[in-house]
Formats: structure tokens, sequence, C-alpha cells
């Protein structure tokens, strides 16, 4: 899918998604990755959500967002409660959805000036590989 934003303030848009593939601004990313609209963390482990745990979701909410967007691959899955409850001590919305549904709505809350980040799996797991329990 190819999406299209003109940030025109220096803040990263995605411009285009597919399974396993993301373009922010100019550079295309085969890799899970966390995104903010002043900045982007490569590389982010975990690669997919049956690698997710605690600790790297954790990681998301160390950037003081508003929001946090969880994109889970190409299927909406959710993460135990009780990985989600600092978060919501720390009175930081969560929102779990299909990556393809992470990026559309990152790109609406970037435009509204919304303090955003987006945890972005672009792998799924492996065929019959668990995830979090």
């Amino acid at each position: 899918m190819k999406i299209h934003l003109d940030m025109g303030n220096g803040r990263r848009a995605i411009r285009g998604y597919e399974p396993g593939r993301l373009r922010i601004d100019d550079d295309l990313y085969e890799c899970s990755l966390i995104l903010m609209p002043e900045g982007i963390v490569p590389d982010w482990r975990p690669r997919h959500f049956g690698e997710l745990d605690a600790e790297n979701l954790a990681l998301l909410a160390q950037y003081r967002p508003e929001i946090v967007l969880l994109g889970t691959g190409s299927l909406l899955r959710f993460p135990p409660p009780a990985w989600l409850a600092p978060f919501f001590t720390a009175r930081i919305g969560v929102e779990c959805m299909d990556t393809g549904a992470a990026c559309r709505t990152y790109n609406l809350l970037v435009g509204e000036g919304r303090a955003v980040v987006a945890g972005l799996l672009l792998a799924d797991p492996p065929s019959g590989a668990a995830g979090p329990a």
C-alpha cells in the first residue's frame, strides 16, 4: 500500500508499507523498528511478535509519548495485559493493531501534532511459532 502524506515540518512520515517492507521518507526498511516523528531506532528487537517480551515493549515508553502504537505484523495480536500495565501507570495510551493499520494511524497522529511512538514489527512469526504467553 502506498501512503502519501506531506508533513512539511521535518517529521518522519511513512510513505509506504507492505508486509516485510516499510518506506519512511526516502528510506526503505526491512526490519522491525521504533518510529517517532523526530527519529527512527532501526533494527528493534523483536523481529516478529513471537519474539516480543515485556522488556523490549517497555523500550517504547522511554520516549515518553502520549500514545504508543504497536504494529504486530500482518495479523492483530495482543501482548499479555501485564506487559501493558506500566504504560497505563505512566498514563501512556497503547493501541495494538496490525502493522498496516499502525502505519496509517501513525501518520494521522503525527499530522495532528501528537506525541506518538510506533513499534512496528515487519515480519510474521514462522508457521507454528507461539506468541507471547
